[in-house]
């Protein structure tokens, strides 16, 4: 695995041979390919981004844990990272509840297991087809308190709604005190029109769970006109389970 982490880095670096950068394109396809296959079925997700770094009891653990168990019983399956902290809290609320739960992990050369909340996962080398998986299968995206990556898959999923690049799908940024300087800065840019007026409507921000899953309710399932889905029969011959 060390040696796949090497690659990356070594293809990041610049212009390789052509040889090279056909080989890791291979790579990259037939990692498109495995998390299709995994995630394929796992019917409409809400995916849940943050910290794993928040351990069980800790209030923003016990809050997703919560909030997620809320969002699993109205049909959705809870999708997150796969890891530890607030993935974990995710996915393990959505169990309590008898909900399904997905996991999306990330290949790290420390290694980042999948925690024990899952019924399914896929483990993906690389961070930019992992989000764009979490992406892929998501009618809602719940953002709690997290780092560099949580802000990364938020502004991902948000500019893609924003440049229409995906559906209007709900997203809620959850505490607000935690979030209180980010939320100046995106008003800031308002004020200096990097971004529209309009584009801070394409969030909302919350402390209340009660609020949060009406919102995904309201914007996601009535909008959309989402359903249960029916057990899908897995084709033996693509090796499916």
């Amino acid at each position: 695995m060390k040696e796949e982490i090497k690659s990356e880095i070594k293809f990041l670096e610049g212009p390789q041979s052509r040889w090279e950068e056909f080989k890791f394109v291979v790579k990259v396809l037939f990692e498109f390919i495995k998390g299709f296959r995994a995630l394929h079925f796992v019917g409409p997700c809400v995916t849940v981004f943050g910290s794993a770094r928040f351990k069980d009891g800790h209030p923003y653990y016990e809050i997703t844990e919560e909030l997620s168990g809320k969002i699993a019983q109205l049909g959705f399956t809870i999708m997150t990272g796969g890891g530890p902290g607030i993935m974990e809290a995710a996915n393990k609320g959505a169990k309590a509840v008898g909900g399904r739960s997905v996991g999306c992990n990330i290949v790290l050369p420390m290694e980042q297991n999948p925690n024990p909340y899952l019924d399914k996962w896929v483990s993906i080398r690389y961070f930019f087809i992992r989000k764009t998986l979490l992406l892929k299968y998501s009618y809602a995206f719940v953002v709690m308190p997290g780092g560099f990556g949580t802000l990364d898959e938020y502004f991902e999923a948000l500019t893609l709604i924003q440049t229409k690049k995906i559906s209007e799908f709900p997203i809620v940024i959850f505490d607000t005190a935690f979030h209180k300087e980010l939320l100046e800065h995106i008003e800031l840019m308002k004020t200096k029109a990097t971004i529209s007026a309009v584009d801070t409507r394409l969030f909302l921000v919350t402390d209340s769970i009660e609020e949060a899953v009406a919102y995904i309710q309201e914007k996601s399932i009535v909008k959309f006109g989402l359903k249960h889905q029916k057990p899908y029969k897995p084709f033996r011959w693509l090796l499916e389970k």
